[in-house]
């Protein structure tokens, strides 16, 4: 690919991400808290089903079971409300660290290889959300702040980074050839996601990657998870709705990526000192 097409790529990216400047930070936040509202409004309808889980599963009774739905309903439902109006959002992304942390437990995940990685790197988004409440210099974006030099911020940006990149290794599916051109989508998705994660993860061409990643997730998203496809009452409705709020979440990580930078602690704020 050559370098002028890439100019030319980043040029046109640039002009969208200016004349969407006021809602893009909105609309990261509410994807990268989609997977946490989903989930807190489960709590509500499957409020039984879940209390008799963790009951049975732990041994515990229905009372401590009866406390895990309350804490991972309101937990989850209230945090997210106030991270989309950027109030008290250092205490919000702690009790939300607090929800994943006691799901991790609570489900069993730890003995989980691929569900305990997709919980890991869903703490990726809310270092995000951290790394944009600590900022306090202007972008280009009104509204959100840059880490310059600030050391933390910029670590915090990489972990981020690597972080929504896990997450998305592991929303790659298996192979499995049932069908045909799922598994060529599902091939290209691999072909043409995985050298652009690369990209995030390291901070190369960071934003272009990130909005061509955007763009490609979203329709990809579409047809591999749609969910209100299947019979609510099969559990392969919960098992692509799991999987499409994820998806989601990985979306809102890198619209994030694109309206904070990369931070300092990447390949295109080096090239500037070049």
């Amino acid at each position: 690919m050559s370098s002028d097409f890439i100019k030319k790529l980043e040029d046109q990216s640039d002009v969208v991400l200016r004349k969407t400047k006021d809602y893009l930070p909105f609309l990261s936040r509410l994807c990268l808290v989609a997977t946490f509202l989903e989930d807190g409004v489960r709590m509500w309808y499957q409020w039984k089903e879940q209390s008799n889980y963790i009951n049975h599963h732990w041994n515990c009774g229905s009372f401590i079971g009866n406390l895990f739905v309350i804490y991972n309903l309101f937990g989850q439902l209230i945090p997210s409300g106030l991270v989309l109006a950027r109030k008290y959002v250092k205490i919000c992304v702690g009790i939300l660290f607090g929800v994943v942390l006691t799901q991790t437990i609570g489900y069993g995940i730890l003995f989980d290889i691929r569900f305990l990685l997709r919980n890991v790197a869903l703490l990726g988004g809310l270092v995000l959300l951290l790394a944009e409440d600590m900022g306090e210099a202007k972008t280009m974006f009104a509204g959100v702040p840059t880490m310059g030099e600030n050391k933390p911020q910029n670590y915090m940006q990489l972990a981020g980074r690597v972080l929504i990149c896990l997450m998305f290794l592991t929303l790659l599916g298996e192979m499995t050839f049932d069908n045909f051109f799922t598994e060529v989508v599902r091939a290209v998705e691999i072909i043409v996601g995985l050298p652009l994660m690369i990209c995030v993860c390291i901070g190369y061409k960071t934003k272009l990657a990130s909005c061509i990643l955007v763009v490609w997730l979203f329709f990809i998203n579409i047809y591999l998870n749609p969910f209100w496809m299947y019979n609510k009452s099969k559990a392969m409705h919960d098992f692509v709705k799991y999987d499409f709020f994820q998806t989601l979440s990985v979306i809102g990580g890198l619209l994030y990526v694109i309206t904070l930078g990369p931070g300092g602690v990447s390949f295109d704020e080096h090239k500037k000192n070049w």
